[in-house]
Parts: structure tokens; sequence; C-alpha cells
């Protein structure tokens, strides 16, 4: 393709998250798309960037779109499930996610996919942003999408961008410093994390010795002293528990999170690859440093990412190709943070906080009183500087039994750059403050940011009109009704996508905005089948393998695949409660803590009693010492209590 022109529908640059997200939704909405990417893996959060234990979204209502989509591939393909870390309830080998996301991209005919390749230019006329060239070929299109880990289109492209800290004189927003101090100096963004995967090689077993980095790039003997001080060896090790007997390892505390001189990614092409070579030698001190702690067991794992070269520089910059990622070290790092466009609407704290007394932040309207929102999340704010404690006011619930974000909206107008055409931003670079980014760069909305531009960008080329111009009702029909992967416009937790009557509901508040409410539970939803109601009565829920004495070992399942327990309830607090199981016998009782995921099982443990006997149907997560309920089954015709 050397020097070709190249024409399509729509270009999306950067196969991250948002990205691949972008391209695969326009393509499957039947635009001619190309997707140019930097590295042989898609994906990036979830694959390249090693985040193979991705946060946010998790409830059942809210795993919906795309997001669920993956989800949905991840329980089907990844051998063992996906109850092993406990930062996660999902964890995986990201050699899976970059095959899913490959075969995707491989069905799609009208989907042609382009690696090893990053922009050099930006084709503009005027405020209408025309195409892009690469080192080989120039690709002209009707729609560009940035999808970038950095947002490398909008300076290429002279679109205006944020970078660093807003004072809290210009949005309002009650976290934001009110001048610049330390912190906002020493760290204009958060801290990428470069994330390798260690691997446990058996008791017996001897794993390569872990070389230091140069000697050029030298760290304070105490900079990891203490890391896993909080919580163990072993619970530090578990926290990115993926299967196969492999450890994520994206540590914040002392950890390798790093943000020295975090300014250079958008400095110089030279400046950028030092950052990066830095990142990387510190995780390899990290990585070194764990494996001196805790013996020769523990190894870099081998053969998880393609090795890589870093793409071709230019001219007068660096010459040499030095190898960076590959094996057990991710491709790239993983970037919390990008410039951010100005767009047409700025996400900002507010809009992500819970409105007084409720549990869901505010919706985006105009000024017209039509709902403006096309994608959600419900992490925490959760920002990362290194040897810094930085509080945002918090926005986390308990629900079904555990701690979790409360949800919110991202508008549409967060998408489109402010005064420029042609152009939609997918990633971590939206219109949002550098506060509000802490929650909206989680993978699961990056995923579902994604499909809305890329579904947005499709239905502008069919409409003949520019992203600005598109009705947002449009767009949201579009994504609810989408024939493979409908993704809802509301959070609400009570609403999952199998509900009946889901789309209808959803339809409703985008007519009556006013109605929508804030305790983020539809009213008045009843049990639609007689499998929903409260206690359900099976047969003999304690019959066993004659292997199945141990805990989580081979015992008879339900239908959905669960174990069965027969254990006492503990309710200790509101949302917190634990299972002590006495069936299957494990030699000694074992007490988990109880957690749903669903809000039908949600509903039920919130009115079971304290010290009840009761049988359950769940998934054992031995990392984080969950019980997932999936259904509670009656014991008998009465409930017994002890």
């Amino acid at each position: 393709m050397m020097n070709e022109l190249i024409e399509v529908d729509v270009l999306v640059v950067g196969g991250g998250t948002g990205g691949t997200a972008a391209a695969i939704q326009a393509a499957r909405r039947g635009a001619k798309t190309m997707l140019v990417s930097e590295f042989t893996w898609l994906g990036g959060m979830l694959t390249s960037a090693g985040v193979a234990a991705p946060d946010g979204n998790e409830l059942a209502a809210f795993q919906t779109g795309l997001w669920g989509e993956f989800l949905g591939e991840l329980r089907s393909r990844q051998m063992g499930g996906l109850n092993n870390s406990w930062v996660s309830l999902f964890s995986y080998d990201p050699r899976i996610g970059a095959q899913i996301f490959a075969d995707w991209v491989q069905e799609l005919p009208n989907l042609d996919w382009v690696a090893g390749q990053v922009p050099l230019e930006v084709l503009r006329t005027g405020d209408r942003i025309l195409g892009v060239r690469f080192a080989d070929f120039t690709v002209q299109s009707k729609i560009t999408l940035d999808g970038t880990e950095l947002g490398d289109l909008l300076p290429l492209a002279s679109v205006p961008y944020r970078w660093g800290w807003e004072l809290q004189s210009e949005f309002g927003e009650p976290s934001a410093p009110v001048s610049h101090n330390e912190l906002t100096q020493r760290y204009p963004v958060q801290a990428p994390t470069w994330v390798a995967i260690l691997q446990d090689f058996g008791e017996e077993a001897s794993a390569p010795e872990i070389p230091p980095p140069p000697s050029s790039f030298i760290l304070p003997p105490s900079s990891f002293q203490g890391s896993w001080d909080r919580y163990g060896w072993e619970q530090f090790l578990n926290y990115g528990r993926l299967p196969g007997n492999l450890f994520m390892i994206n540590w914040p505390l002392c950890g390798n999170d790093y943000g020295e001189g975090v300014g250079r990614l958008i400095e110089s092409e030279a400046a950028w690859h030092q950052f990066l070579q830095e990142s990387l030698w510190h995780t390899q001190s990290f990585v070194r440093f764990i494996q001196t702690k805790l013996g020769r067991r523990y190894g870099l794992a081998t053969q998880i990412f393609p090795s890589r070269l870093t793409p071709k520089l230019n001219q007068n910059s660096i010459k040499t190709q030095n190898a960076l990622g590959g094996g057990g070290y991710a491709l790239h790092p993983y970037y919390r943070e990008s410039r951010r466009l100005v767009g047409l609407a700025t996400v900002r704290e507010q809009d992500i906080l819970p409105v007084a007394g409720g549990k869901v932040a505010p919706l985006p309207v105009d000024t017209a009183g039509e709902v403006n929102a096309i994608a959600f999340g419900n992490y925490p704010n959760d920002h990362h500087y290194p040897n810094y404690n930085f509080l945002v006011k918090p926005k986390s619930i308990r629900w079904g039994g555990r701690w979790t974000g409360t949800p919110f909206t991202l508008p549409y107008t967060c998408l489109i750059p402010e005064s420029v055409d042609g152009l939609l931003v997918c990633e971590k670079n939206i219109s949002v403050s550098h506060i509000a980014n802490g929650s909206t760069r989680l993978q699961p909305i990056v995923m579902n940011i994604g499909q809305a531009a890329g579904m947005a960008a499709a239905l502008c080329v069919q409409r003949s009109c520019q992203p600005r111009d598109l009705p947002v009702r449009v767009l949201q029909e579009a994504l609810l009704q989408d024939e493979r992967s409908p993704a809802a416009i509301f959070p609400l937790f009570n609403l999952p996508r199998d509900r009946a009557d889901w789309l209808h509901r959803q339809r409703d508040y985008l007519d009556r905005p006013d109605t929508y409410p804030f305790n983020g539970n539809c009213p008045y939803l009843e049990p639609q089948t007689p499998q929903d109601s409260k206690y359900v009565e099976v047969p003999s829920p304690f019959t066993k393998h004659s292997d199945g004495e141990a805990v989580g070992g081979s015992i008879e399942k339900s239908a959905s695949n669960s174990a069965l327990f027969c254990g006492v309830f503990h309710r200790h607090a509101e949302q917190d409660y634990t299972f002590t199981v006495k069936e299957p016998a494990a030699g000694e009782e074992q007490t988990w803590i109880a957690i749903a995921l669903r809000p039908e099982v949600d509903g039920e443990l919130q009115t079971c009693l304290d010290r009840q006997m009761l049988s359950v149907c769940g998934y054992l997560n031995q990392s984080g010492k969950w019980l997932i309920v999936e259904k509670i089954i009656a014991p008998g015709s009465d409930r017994t209590h002890f």
C-alpha cells in the first residue's frame, strides 16, 4: 500500500479499547471502515496494555453493549472462568481478549485493519477533517475517529485540547485545587503503569532470574519497600490473579505506577520514548524486587505478549529501534489520561457525582429538555499519583454486599470538537476535566464510548451529516436496538438486559427524563417468571459427586453450572453479609463474603435474616473470599434459623 490513496466512509486511528469498539460498531452498522493501529493486538487497556482485570460496569444491569458482549465471549472461551482476582470480578488471559477482538474484526468484510502504523499528518481544509496520512498510505474519510491512547490526532489536526489540571475556579469542581501546587506541577496527568505478568512456576521449580535494568536507571533502595505490608504477599499477588497461575502486576502502592516527568509524553517524540523506556525499567525493577523477596518460584511469564519494536520514528529524533514490551511485559503502558478534547460539552466532577440523597448522577439534559446521554459508567473516582494520596469527593455505595461506584452518564456532545467537523473522539481523549477523568477512563465505559462513537460515525455517513448535526435520539435508538449488542442509555440497578421490558423502559426515560429515578431503581418491577420469585424449591440440593468433599471442588452443578452450597447466612450490617458453608463439607467450616451482581438476588439478600440457614447457587472466588450468589434456594417449606 506504499503511497496509496484509500477512500473509506469511516477511519478509526488507534486500536485501543475505544478505537477497536468504534471500528467494529461502525462496520457492523454497514459503513466501509478502516482501522489503523500501532500494535498487532487490538483492545488497548484490555489486552495490549495488560489490564486483564478491568474495573467498573460489573453489575449485571450494567453489562450491556459491546462490553457485555465481550464479557460473554470471555466466559465462553476462558477455561477456569473469570473469578480469579480480588481487584476485579472479571480476570482473564490477555491473549484470549486479543483473539476476541481479532475474530470480531475478521468477520466483517467491510472493515479493513492495518497494524504497525501511526498517524503522521491530519488532512484538514478549513474547519473540516478529511483524513490522515500514514507512512505508507493516505486515507480519505467522511468521518475520522481518534482512538489513540494519547489523543495523537488532536495536535496533528490543530484541534484544541486540555492537558493538566483545572483549578476550582474553572468548573467549580469540589475536589479541584484552588491554586496550583507541588502535586499539580509534578504530575500534570495521572501516572501510567507498565503492566507485567508474573507466573507461579511451582514449588519445586526455579524461574529464570529477572535481570536488573541498566545501571543508568537508578532507583533508591527504598522504592518498593512496604509494597504489600497492608495485605501480605499472597493477597498482593491475588490482587491481579489470572487463570493459569498468572498474576497481573498493576500495583499502585510503592509499585509500578510511574510518573516522573510524565509531561514528556507530549513534549516531543524523543521525550515520549525516553519516558516509556524509564517506565518499563521501573516495572522491571519492581518485578525483580518481587522475585527477590518471594523467591524464584515466581518469575516473568513468557509468551504472553508478542514482541514489538517501537514504530518508525521521525527522521531527526531517535535512530535506534529499541525493543519495548513483549513476553511478560505489556506492549505499552496503561495510560490513565491523555490529551482531552475541548468539546461541545465538558464532563465535570459534578456530572459524575450522585445527586443529593440519590445513588445516580444527574442526567445530561440539553436546553430543549432532551437527554444527551450515550454511554455510562459506575467506577469510583480513582486518581493515581505516586507518593501522593489525592482525595476526591466519594461516589461509592454498597450494593449486593460489596462496594461499587455510583453510575453516571456521558453526553454525546463530549465526543464532538467545539468547532471542527469530520472528527469524533472515542478514548480517554473525550472532553472531560482532569478530575472527572478519574472515573471516565475505565475500560468498560471507554468500550461503550467507542461503540457510541462508531455508531454515530456510521449514522453520519448514512444521513450525509456532520456529527454535530446528528440528532442524539437517532443515535440512542440505534444503540438501544443494535442487532448484536444493544447498549443501555440509562443506568438502572434493577433493569438487566434480559428483562422483556428493558427496551420499553429505556425509551420511556428518554421520553420522560424527569421521571428517571435518582435511587437508580425502576419502580414497580415485578418478577417476570416463576424462577424470579423469592425462593426456588429444588429437590435435594446437597447431592455431591464422590469427589465433591472440598469447598469449590467437583460438586453437583445447577443448570447454570454454578455450584450448590448449604450454610448459614450472617447479616453484619446493611449490605454486609457473610456465608458459612456447611455443605459440601470441607473438613472445617469456611466463611465467605456473600455478594450479588443480579438485582433480584440483591433484593433477596436484603431480606434474609441473620443466622438463617440457606442453600444457594453460586461461584467461589478464592482471591476475594467471595461467594457470588446467583440464586437463593429454599431449604424446605419453612425458613430454618440457628
